[in-house]
């Protein structure tokens, strides 16, 4: 019997997608103010095991550097400039704390994709921490958000530690024991790579009881495409193109 999708079909990839820096509180304001409330974005510890927004366990990318961050504690992250690779605009924007997203999204009452993205070695401790803080800011009206991991063991842990909010298996292909992972995490989704998908997984999955969601979905054919198919939601970078009654 399939899963009857209770979370948003389409999901602001990394805050606010190609519009603004990835995983910042100003993607934040660009994915709302395009009127996204259901936003998915990476949560990493830094080294005095504070949870920031990061998607790359080494600088270089989104943020200058070459240090890795678990060498660097969440006060030294928080100063440096997450912007200005993006733009001119953004020049300044700084590393936010989960703590700071979370808030914005309560605030204004954003639903969360929140990707446990640990840096390697820090699966067990990061899918924790980040639970154990979920669970404790979570308002007693404000709906829980999914969690999501490349990481079986992250999200193991996060499953111990707050088994009530819902867990996602992340998997760039569907490897042939996905099942017995999703059981073994009492997971409540796979999410997937569309380009890997086929019709044939995508009804194995939904059949199965599972909900099924693809990243990074940023073609309106292919969106529809895979919502025939059966999938239940994406993510997606053109905020601007697909926006949040997209059907």
């Amino acid at each position: 019997m399939a899963l009857n999708w209770p979370f948003p079909r389409i999901v602001a990839h990394r805050g606010g997608g190609l519009l603004a820096p990835e995983n910042t509180l100003a993607a934040l304001r660009c994915g709302l103010a395009h009127g996204f409330h259901a936003v998915e974005f990476d949560v990493m510890l830094a080294h005095d095991g504070v949870p920031v927004l990061m998607h790359d366990e080494q600088l270089g990318r989104t943020v200058a550097g070459s240090a890795a961050v678990p060498t660097l504690t969440s006060a030294e992250l928080m100063v440096m400039d997450a912007g200005s690779w993006f733009g001119p605009a953004f020049v300044g924007e700084p590393v936010p704390t989960y703590r700071q997203a979370f808030e914005f999204c309560r605030q204004h009452d954003i639903w969360m994709n929140v990707e446990i993205k640990p840096a390697a070695g820090f699966e067990q401790i990061t899918g924790s921490v980040v639970a154990a803080l979920t669970q404790e800011w979570l308002g007693r009206d404000q709906r829980p958000p999914l969690f999501s991991s490349f990481s079986f063991d992250a999200l193991m842990a996060a499953k111990d530690v707050a088994p009530a909010i819902p867990r996602g298996l992340l998997v760039n292909k569907i490897p042939p024991d996905w099942e017995a992972r999703l059981q073994a995490l009492t997971a409540v989704a796979l999410h997937t790579d569309h380009k890997t998908l086929t019709v044939k997984q995508a009804q194995a999955i939904k059949s199965a009881g599972y909900g099924l969601f693809c990243f990074t979905v940023n073609d309106a054919v292919r969106a529809h495409d895979l919502f025939r198919w059966g999938v239940d939601g994406f993510c997606t970078d053109r905020i601007d193109m697909i926006g949040v009654l997209f059907n």
